[in-house]
């Protein structure tokens, strides 16, 4: 039935109200936790003000899950780990609220509209099949019709608001020209560099000159906070909940019971392990590079279990065996580190003050003679390299150089014989000019404008409604607890 939900024709007509950035973990909740009515009494965080229950978060995740399983069908269990719906989850739930405010509703038959319009619900006739909708929810989304449905009026809900929201975006034709020609055009240049890997042979650095730099800098070299944690993990082929939350409560009732990890694990057949100490941040060894369970541990006391994890295809159960604080390492551990990070940042400035004594007599040059500056010349001149570049658009990458953003942006405003100010760039510093720049050709632009229009401006409303979004959370003082799903 997944596979249904994949077919291109499929997911283009499936109605997604906002661009997901999706799924991480959810989260099992231990065995004093997996009951609802619990739920009811406790919060997950608060918005405007208001407490948000475990019952209402939970709610708002299966719904935001199921937008995924509609989007992705049968490869969600492939991207899974890689996507965030708990960030999703939070979004969705401030929106709603949002939407509530300004009284924005969906009727009852909207609501059947849209889900006799989905694809996957339809019979080989393309007809709705109250069959199909009832299988695909019972052993594809796993919701009963009733929390469907509601959660498909919030789907409109939440697509009402930001058509509203962004409706009164636009474009207009300068606009589209310059951002045409920003994904089409085509420029080439010359370029100045100073590296600053180029000044590391003149530079070398006494042991006390590094510790000075060390007593300045030292709360740059803190080191995060570490772990050592055991964990239980088993493997769940079939996803079946209601079998994993037995197993988590049958877990929980041994640990509670003062049992070892190992203990437990020989008994129930399950895997235990020991990380060995890790950074905060870091890949967890056994288990790999996990942001839900990296950001749980940092909530969790010495001693103190976990909730139950599901992640991929495994589950897990954890304690912290030991932690150390965040701190500064004493300068006999890290001195080399210390002396690296000063020689980067000396070749910097050297590399820094070298284009601007050259960028000086360069825009001194040319405000007397534009046609006599010889861009190679003056870049001799200050021991810095000089270069051409082939013909290269927005967002290429330029060999030797890195990404041509910064460089494109630069040239497209410069005019012929004007040299650019100074670029810094991660790999060092620039002065361009243009060599050549190929003309917008028109009959492409009028082939292609209406399409590219219509793309630009759903960027643009997006751009528009993720702003939104950003001062929506920060007037809602949103609290939240992780790992709540």
């Amino acid at each position: 039935m997944l596979k249904k939900l994949r077919n291109k024709k499929t997911a283009k007509k499936v109605w997604v109200v906002l661009a997901l950035l999706i799924v991480p973990a959810f989260v099992l909740w231990g065995s004093g936790s997996l009951m609802r009515d619990k739920q009811e009494s406790a919060y997950a965080g608060k918005i405007s003000g208001r407490n948000i229950t475990l019952s209402e978060y939970k709610d708002a995740f299966e719904a935001t899950r199921n937008q995924a399983i509609m989007q992705f069908g049968d490869k969600l269990p492939e991207i899974e780990k890689y996507l965030d719906l708990e960030s999703q989850t939070w979004q969705r739930i401030i929106l709603l609220e949002e939407a509530r405010k300004i009284k924005i509703n969906a009727s009852d038959r909207q609501v059947i509209e849209l889900i006799e319009s989905y694809p996957f619900f339809k019979n080989s006739k393309n007809q709705f099949d109250n069959r199909i909708y009832l299988e695909m929810l019972r052993y594809v989304f796993r919701t009963q019709p009733r929390i469907f449905e509601e959660q498909t009026r919030q789907n409109l809900i939440l697509g009402k608001l930001y058509a509203k929201i962004t409706s009164g975006v636009r474009i207009n034709e300068e606009e589209l020209r310059q951002d045409y020609q920003k994904a089409n055009g085509e420029i080439s240049i010359f370029y100045i560099a100073s590296n600053p890997a180029n000044f590391t042979k003149e530079l070398n650095f006494s042991e006390k000159e590094t510790k000075e730099y060390f007593s300045k800098k030292s709360f740059e070299f803190k080191q995060p906070a570490s772990f050592n944690i055991e964990y239980l993990s088993w493997i769940s082929a079939d996803q079946d909940r209601e079998n994993a939350r037995t197993k988590v409560e049958d877990i929980y009732n041994h640990l509670n019971k003062k049992e070892s990890f190992s203990n437990v694990a020989k008994e129930l057949g399950l895997e235990s392990k020991e990380s060995g100490l890790f950074a905060q941040g870091d890949p967890i060894p056994g288990i790999g590079w996990s942001p839900q369970i990296s950001n749980l541990i940092a909530t969790l006391k010495v001693g103190q279990l976990s909730p139950a994890i599901h992640t991929d295809k495994y589950y897990y159960i954890l304690r912290i065996k030991e932690k150390k604080e965040s701190h500064v390492p004493d300068f006999a551990e890290i001195k080399d580190k210390v002396r690296d990070r000063l020689l980067k940042q000396k070749t910097r400035e050297m590399a820094k003050e070298k284009i601007d004594s050259c960028y000086k007599e360069l825009k001194n040059a040319y405000q007397r003679d534009p046609q006599s500056v010889d861009f190679k010349e003056i870049a001799k001149k200050y021991g810095l390299a000089s270069d051409t570049t082939g013909f290269f658009k927005y967002g290429s990458y330029i060999e030797g150089v890195g990404a041509s953003d910064s460089f494109w942006t630069a040239a497209f405003d410069l005019k012929e014989d004007q040299p650019s100010t100074v670029i810094s760039l991660p790999t060092g510093f620039y002065i361009i000019k243009v060599k050549e720049k190929k003309p917008l050709e028109e009959k492409h632009f009028q082939a292609e404008k209406a399409e590219f229009a219509e793309k630009l401006l759903l960027q643009k409303k997006q751009d528009y409604f993720d702003k939104f979004l950003k001062d929506l959370k920060r007037k809602s003082g949103m609290e939240f607890k992780s790992n709540l799903s």
